[in-house]
């Protein structure tokens, strides 16, 4: 069969023309075959194998002057093919530029053994677990101690603290927070009376849900719910805060400028929950206490009999331990949030991530220093 003739376009660059024989094929390709010239070839090429052949093809390159990347790649495409379905191709008379392009084209990256994911037993995933529990308390006990650290020299350096910034977060975590705090502070009033006043009123002594109340109020339930509250607006604010600015490189370029994002960023936030959460939980504590006398009030009592109770159940060490349980807590809210922001990692839910750790984390913490405080209260007698 003779070959058949080139197109106008083929004249101009490449030409590539196809015989087919009974046991081989054999192609002739002359000119310059690149991304302007091949597509011709490229037609022909692929109406070719698209028919599944089976016999040897045979590629006479003598009077290729020319090819480039797509030109290369049809040469590359033909011996592809016929290592895919075990067929012999050849290309003979290839320049010696042209064949160490082509060669490099065919080499192909070693095979990298893809490891099977790793299945732990129950033993290992049980140590893994303590591993990760115990790399994340060495990294929270670290952050800590360069809290502590920034402190000492901010109080060495006055001029480093970020006086603006300070009272910025205390509007955001306090003034902001006074409503909600005050109407969760209230309800809970208002139920642990209710809770409690219909036991005892079997044995004829519900006046003294005043004195229960009170002291639940001011020692334990009034502080740790201004430290849940401050909690999910605050310290999550701080992770999503810090964590975008660690993703968009706003952290290092405060480094370049010589400035520690620990004295810059993490010391204003943390100095402004400490100090807030104790005047949150107070408001917390009077309007709870508001909340438990309209109980009172609504079962009978006059209000004397209410103020008088309350009075006499809580001293001063009552009041002293309930606020030095809300500066502890603020201070640990503020920094968890600064610290899981400052460990957030790259990509879309990265934020998401960090604020999802600095809530539970807080929270597990809360749990742990209420449970440390009773211990301790309760050894010493207060």
């Amino acid at each position: 069969m003779t070959p058949a003739k080139p197109t106008k376009n083929e004249r101009r660059g490449a030409t590539l023309s196809i015989k087919r024989g009974k046991k081989r094929i054999d192609i002739h390709v002359a000119g310059r075959l690149d991304r302007e010239t091949s597509a011709p070839a490229w037609r022909k090429t692929l109406r070719l194998l698209s028919r599944r052949i089976r016999k040897t093809i045979h590629i006479d390159a003598s009077q290729l002057d020319y090819a480039d990347g797509s030109g290369i790649a049809l040469l590359a495409y033909y011996k592809h093919y016929g290592q895919t379905h075990d067929i012999p191709v050849e290309v003979e008379s290839l320049s010696d530029s042209l064949a160490a392009l082509l060669q490099r084209y065919l080499q192909q990256p070693e095979s990298q053994d893809i490891s099977p994911p790793v299945v732990l037993n129950a033993i290992e995933k049980v140590g893994y677990a303590v591993w990760t529990l115990l790399d994340d308390l060495y990294a929270m006990v670290a952050f800590f101690g360069h809290l502590c650290l920034a402190t000492l020299s901010t109080v060495l350096h006055p001029g480093r603290f970020r006086v603006g910034d300070f009272f910025r977060t205390c509007e955001l975590a306090g003034a902001n927070a006074v409503g909600i705090t005050g109407l969760l502070g209230f309800l809970f009033g208002l139920i642990m009376a209710f809770s409690s006043a219909m036991p005892l009123r079997q044995f004829g002594v519900e006046v003294y849900v005043s004195d229960l109340v009170a002291i639940a109020l001011v020692r334990v339930l009034g502080p740790f719910i201004t430290a849940i509250i401050v909690t999910g607006r605050t310290g999550s604010s701080f992770a999503a805060e810090l964590g975008t600015m660690k993703i968009n490189n706003e952290l290092d370029a405060l480094k370049v400028m010589n400035l520690e994002p620990m004295v810059f960023l993490v010391l204003p936030r943390t100095a402004a929950t400490l100090l807030m959460t104790p005047l949150l939980s107070v408001i917390a504590v009077v309007l709870g206490l508001v909340g438990s006398g309209l109980v009172i009030l609504s079962l009978g009592y006059p209000l004397i009999t209410y103020t008088t109770h309350v009075q006499n159940a809580l001293t001063g060490t009552d009041i002293a331990v309930g606020l030095v349980k809300a500066v502890v807590a603020g201070g640990v809210i503020g920094a968890v949030g600064c610290l899981r922001g400052l460990q957030a990692q790259s990509g879309p839910g990265a934020v998401g991530i960090a604020t999802t750790r600095a809530v539970v984390t807080a929270i597990v913490l809360l749990v742990v220093l209420e449970g440390i405080f009773a211990v301790v209260l309760h050894t010493l007698g207060i």
